[in-house]
């Protein structure tokens, strides 16, 4: 999942506190990751299981599996985190842990958790579990990451899998209700990550990570936010066009959508050269959508 493009800003903030341990997991990316599989599994019944033991190991595969991959990234970029200043206190380049013993319990735990889907979900889920994980540590975060602007799309597949790998864990299909929820993360990561980059641009131009906001500067940067912002407008109401939402939602998503839009818009054609409304916007704007799906559902 690509854990850098959900809430990395406010999980970076919020752990100083933490042991180590629990730092190098990421638990506030896990407990959206979790919140997301089991808005997906509600999508499913509708309503959550009566089987207390499904929604425990999905809950359990998904979670160790997101803690996993976080760790395996912060193995994997121990070298920029330390030149970066958000990133130089994380636990390898402050010394406070090894980059070994993060590295073990990366591939223990991704290895636990998708054998964990196999034997107590079921194949496809254990499958999309596995392809998260491959996506956001060897092909996001270990091939493409510094290379290209373009990781961001890559990586962004991985990480818009938790709804659909709660959604698989009761009804092993992947439709148009598995592809809507799947389509909302995925352009929504693009502008809320993209918002983030500004800020911190010339930290990545530091550790040469060549993101859209190094690569085609601020301007080129706006521009793109607010394509992705009208794109997640449109992409937002699909739930509504394909029956799996009503009314309710429909009319919640759409002013959730205009006023993302037009704070791009704003910052488009404004001399701002950071986007923090737009990012902390973003923060309210994804779980808005989904909370507005499950009330939909249950009225």
């Amino acid at each position: 999942m690509n854990r850098e493009n959900v809430t990395v800003y406010v999980a970076d903030q919020a752990e100083g506190w933490l042991p180590p341990f629990l730092v190098v997991m990421k638990p506030g990316i896990v407990a959206m990751v979790i919140i997301s599989a089991l808005c997906g599994m509600y999508v499913a019944g509708p309503g959550l299981p009566t089987s207390s033991a499904l929604v425990f190991w999905t809950m359990f595969s998904i979670g160790l599996a997101s803690a996993a991959a976080a760790a395996l990234n912060n193995y994997i970029d121990r070298d920029i985190d330390l030149i970066m200043k958000r990133t130089s206190g994380r636990p390898i380049p402050a010394g406070s842990l090894s980059p070994a013993g993060v590295m073990i319990f990366g591939v223990t735990g991704a290895v636990i958790s998708v054998a964990a889907a196999f034997e107590e979900i079921n194949t496809m889920t254990a499958a999309l579990l596995a392809a998260s994980i491959f996506i956001y540590v060897v092909v996001y975060t270990l091939v493409m990451k510094r290379r290209t602007p373009w990781a961001t799309f890559v990586g962004g597949i991985g990480g818009a899998l938790p709804p659909v790998i709660g959604y698989t864990a009761v009804r092993p299909v992947l439709d148009q209700y598995a592809l809507a929820m799947f389509l909302i993360i995925f352009t929504w990561q693009h502008p809320h990550f993209w918002s983030l980059a500004l800020k911190y641009i010339e930290e990545y131009k530091a550790a040469r990570v060549n993101n859209h906001a190094v690569v085609v500067g601020v301007e080129g940067t706006k521009r793109r936010i607010a394509l992705w912002t009208f794109i997640l407008a449109v992409v937002s109401v699909m739930p509504w066009y394909i029956g799996m939402a009503g009314g309710i939602y429909l009319a919640g998503a759409l002013i959730f959508g205009i006023v993302n839009f037009a704070m791009a818009m704003v910052f488009l054609f404004s001399q701002a050269r950071l986007a923090m409304r737009i990012f902390f916007f973003s923060l309210i704007h994804l779980p808005a959508l989904y909370l507005l799906l499950l009330l939909d559902l249950t009225i």
